[in-house]
């Protein structure tokens, strides 16, 4: 692995809460300031059958914005055809999702790149078998993490137990990022100055609500310094 090539993990409050776009803001931040970057989704479940492999729409979004365009297969090594929890959904069509073609892909992808954003699947315990859980991903890759809180009702409870439990996993939080998902939540700004306090890392960005079909949310006042 190359050596000077650095790593983020990046998981969320649960499912729907801007992972995708968090990370394809990241990577394109990442390019305008010169850095050569690729990103990864290891594990994803909901993809459409193209050309007879399964191919997930959030993973071909990191995939076009890798600096150098990997195959798909480095960016996303496990893809599974039902949008359900990736334990069951493995099961489902006879496979038992394992590590080493994560930490593999990861490895190949480092060896042209100057960093790698991974994005998780669903929140950071989602079970993708009945030994191995996303954590077991972010520790293999020796990765510091960002979670991304959405931001709609509930998500004071969610960020805060999921940054305890990052935490008591042993895995550096490097930060948040505030990711506004629901237009009609009238207290983000409430919201965001709880958890500025509660979390205890920095938050390290914002991003706007995007309508569906109107493009990427981009870095909304990202500090790339705090990121890297």
């Amino acid at each position: 692995m190359a050596k000077n090539c650095r790593g983020l993990f990046i998981t969320g409050t649960d499912t729907g809460c801007g992972k995708t776009h968090v990370t394809v803001g990241i990577m394109e931040a990442l390019k305008r300031c010169g850095v050569r970057v690729a990103g990864m989704k290891p594990v994803a479940s909901g993809c459409e059958i193209i050309e007879g492999r399964p191919v997930n729409e959030d993973a071909v979004k990191i995939q076009t914005a890798c600096s150098n365009r990997p195959d798909y297969d480095l960016v996303n090594p496990w893809a599974l055809r039902d949008p359900i929890s990736p334990n069951i959904a493995a099961s489902r069509e006879g496979v038992r999702i394992e590590p080493e073609p994560v930490v593999n892909a990861y490895r190949e992808l480092a060896r042209s790149s100057q960093a790698i954003i991974v994005e998780g699947i669903g929140g950071w315990r989602v079970p993708l078998s009945g030994s191995l859980q996303q954590r077991d991903l972010a520790r293999l890759l020796n990765t510091p993490v960002i979670l991304v809180v959405g931001l709609r009702l509930g998500c004071i409870s969610h960020a805060c137990l999921t940054a305890e439990v990052i935490a008591g996993d042993n895995i550096p939080l490097r930060g948040w990022i505030a990711s506004h998902v629901d237009p009609e939540y009238d207290t983000a700004t409430e919201t965001l100055e709880y958890l500025d306090n509660a979390l205890k890392v920095p938050m390290l960005g914002e991003f706007p609500y995007q309508q569906e079909g109107k493009g990427d949310r981009m870095d909304h006042g990202l500090d790339l310094n705090d990121l890297l």
